[in-house]
Order: C-alpha cells, then structure tokens, then sequence
C-alpha cells in the first residue's frame, strides 16, 4: 500500500473512532473525566494524522522553504561598530 493509502485507511478508522465515541456518550456520563479524556485523545489523534498528511511525500500542501545563498566573502566591518560582544560587553567600556 502506498502512503497514501495508509493514510486514508487511518483517517477511516478514527472516523469509525468518532462515530462509536458519539454513540458511547449517549450511554456514559459524557461530561465525566475519563469520557473527556478520551474525546481529548481521539482529537490529538485527528491531529496527528493531519500532520502526518502534511508531512508526507505528494500529499500536503507544504513547500519546501526557499534556499537563500550567502556569500563567502566577508561583512563590511562598519557593521560593528557600534555593537556589543556577547558576554563581554561594548569595546570602549570595562565590565563592572
């Protein structure tokens, strides 16, 4: 089976999931802890799938971040000239 596939499969069952948590709410206590706590896991799960949609190959939406080139040659010092070296303080004063 491709990814593809196996992710469909997966969202199928929590769908299947969701549909028989509903049903068990009608006969349990839907407001008690342990009823929220599974929903609250049932929803952790659904989030997790959709990552992983996201996240696979040919499935998702995302792209892939632009690659920016930096060159070798050096900054232009006048940069620095005003700052401060981390942990050491501005160049003209001494540490207290």
């Amino acid at each position: 089976m491709s990814v593809h596939d196996e992710l469909t499969s997966v969202q199928r069952c929590l769908d299947d999931l969701f549909r028989s948590l509903g049903r068990l709410e009608q006969h349990v206590d839907s407001g008690g802890l342990e009823m929220r706590r599974v929903r609250a896991d049932a929803d952790h799960l659904r989030e997790s799938v959709a990552l992983l949609r996201d996240a696979a190959p040919g499935l998702g939406q995302t792209r892939r971040p632009e690659l920016v080139s930096i060159p070798d040659t050096p900054y232009d010092s006048t940069l620095w000239t005003d700052s401060d070296d981390e942990g050491l303080g501005a160049r003209d004063r001494h540490a207290p």
